[in-house]
């Protein structure tokens, strides 16, 4: 078994590192305890998980996104501006933050197995808080459907009632695509008329209309609930309204900053987007593989349609969050928001996920905690009203208080737990294999510890104390048909990335799948990117690394 030990020295200054891990640890076992909820009703809690979405959004600095929903979320809450997913690929990640482990415990790296098989009895968030007596429900893309959730969910462990997935559902891959050449086609860029699709309806639109109604009916139970709404969007095909392309005319989409691949990018960092290139309508565009590129014209299309996308996901949360405000149940429940990963939008010449870069690890993180991280709302209050994208009198929003601190999102299991008044679980033992519940990253409650609401939170913490992981496996040193999602028995080659708020360090090796074991001493590639100098990771510095060109703090 691998638990992500650093390379040997002399790579990048590993005794530093290793002192900042001692560091680290320690502050973890200083958590504050959970809190005593003898004094309160129990909490309620939201907690929305949107697919593939990256911080393209208002609240994160986003000017040309339209998502004032989310914002609007985000100005009453703890907004987290650096918060990493563990494995850039939708279900590793998931069972990570849903099990609260990382991807080296649950073993799942790709999409076929079932860790309570495969790895362990591992809790889940959602089972601790049905344990405790709360109502647990699941709408939507949740878990990743199939083996990884034992094809039922992860039920009936995790839920109370059979998890809803959205009839609708089943033609998100389907031909319901109309091309120019009016015939319909399974394409990446799919917006539509909703009345002609079939069903009449989107997925995303039927799973804002079952939570609501479960809502409404946990509103009179004497029970608290925990609901998890997972949206499909902007998953690919981006397959939304049509409506959502009007605010954003393709004269005023830009590219990608860095849309050239790197010269110094190593082959095995680098993802060659194969789901995009099985689209009808990219297919016909006879990109070369491995790198392409997309056509310039094309590129800025799909940029609009994931950002169309994002706004049509807005509306949706925007719907929820309204239904919410107006069964009065804002003031007793937690709001958690985040995605399984983010999504490259030509960055590096890259489009998905399957990689360790910022643009694909980092997603959005947000608590709302009533009377904590906003005040409670007054008679007739609503704090969540919704907001048109289509209005261009709206003003933009307040951005809420922003934690600069790097968190994984395995601290999303110990974060609910805590802020609910539950007992956190303990921190897992190395190994944990035998563990049925514990976690493997922090609480953040210390982030949302707040009494006047005038406090900036940017100064709570120590930056620079917090390391944030992620890994992702490759089949070759070279890209591969295979490459971005390998099975476990094609996977040769582990990229293990360290983000803190100075640099992100990956060192690619030797990985032997039947034994779990990442070897160190193989070492296949590195990757050093310096945040203040090189915020978009183009200039791969770990060559230099190796003959004395890291800043004097960083060598051993």
């Amino acid at each position: 078994m691998s638990q992500m030990p650093p390379p040997p020295p002399p790579l990048l200054g590993w005794r530093l590192l290793g002192f900042s891990l001692l560091l680290s640890s320690f502050c973890f076992s200083l958590e504050s305890a959970a809190l005593d909820n003898s004094s309160t009703d129990a909490l309620n809690v939201l907690l929305i998980i949107v697919d593939d979405l990256r911080p393209s959004l208002g609240c994160y600095g986003e000017k040309v996104v339209r998502s004032p929903n989310i914002d609007q979320l985000a100005s009453h809450s703890v907004l987290f501006q650096n918060a990493f997913a563990q494995q850039a690929v939708c279900a590793p990640s998931r069972v990570s933050f849903l099990t609260g482990r990382r991807p080296d415990t649950t073993r799942l790296y790709d999409f076929n197995s079932y860790w309570r098989v495969h790895s362990g009895n591992f809790s889940t968030i959602p089972q601790y808080f049905k344990e405790n007596g709360y109502v647990t429900m699941s709408v939507g893309k949740v878990f990743h459907p199939g083996i990884s959730s034992n094809h039922s969910d992860d039920s009936p462990y995790s839920w109370s009632f059979p998890p809803y997935h959205p009839s609708s559902e089943k033609y998100e891959n389907t031909k319901t695509c109309r091309g120019q050449d009016g015939k319909l086609h399974a394409n990446l860029l799919c917006p539509v008329d909703v009345a002609d699709v079939p069903e009449g309806t989107l997925p995303d639109k039927q799973s804002t209309e079952e939570a609501i109604r479960l809502l409404e009916k946990m509103k009179t139970s004497a029970s608290p609930f925990f609901l998890v709404v997972g949206y499909h969007k902007p998953h690919i095909p981006f397959r939304y309204p049509k409506e959502f392309q009007k605010l954003y005319p393709l004269e005023n989409i830009t590219l990608a900053p860095d849309p050239q691949v790197p010269d110094g990018l190593p082959p095995v960092a680098y993802n060659p987007w194969m789901d995009i290139r099985e689209r009808e309508d990219v297919q016909a565009l006879n990109i070369s593989v491995p790198y392409g590129p997309i056509p310039v014209d094309f590129q800025r299309k799909i940029r609009q349609s994931y950002f169309a996308s994002v706004s049509y996901l807005d509306t949706e949360v925007g719907h929820l969050l309204s239904a919410l405000d107006d069964l009065h149940l804002a003031n007793n429940t937690i709001i958690a928001f985040t995605s399984d990963h983010g999504w490259a939008l030509g960055e590096h010449g890259e489009w998905a996920k399957y990689s360790n870069f910022d643009v694909t690890t980092r997603v959005p993180l947000m608590f709302y905690v009533p009377g904590k991280t906003a005040p409670l709302p007054g008679p007739g209050e609503k704090l969540f009203p919704y907001q048109d994208p289509f209005d261009p009198t709206s003003k933009s929003m307040d951005s809420g208080r922003h934690v600069v601190d790097l968190v994984e999102l395995v601290s999303l299991f110990p974060t609910l737990a805590e802020l609910s008044g539950l007992q956190v679980p303990p921190r897992c033992p190395i190994p944990s294999f035998h563990v049925e519940l514990c976690r493997e990253g922090q609480s953040l409650q210390k982030h949302l510890q707040l009494h006047d609401f005038e406090e900036e939170l940017h100064f709570l913490g120590n930056p620079r104390e917090s390391i944030a992981y992620s890994q992702y496996p490759r089949p070759a040193d070279s890209p591969q048909w295979n490459s971005d999602k390998p099975s476990l028995k094609d996977i040769k080659i582990m990229g293990y990335s360290i983000r803190t708020i100075d640099y992100r360090y990956t060192v690619w090796v030797g990985f032997n799948p039947a034994e779990f074991l990442a070897n160190f001493s193989d070492i296949h590639a590195g990757e050093l990117y310096f945040v203040d100098s090189d915020p978009l990771q183009d200039h791969n510095v770990y060559n230099d690394s190796q003959h004395g060109g890291l800043p004097h703090s960083l060598n051993p």
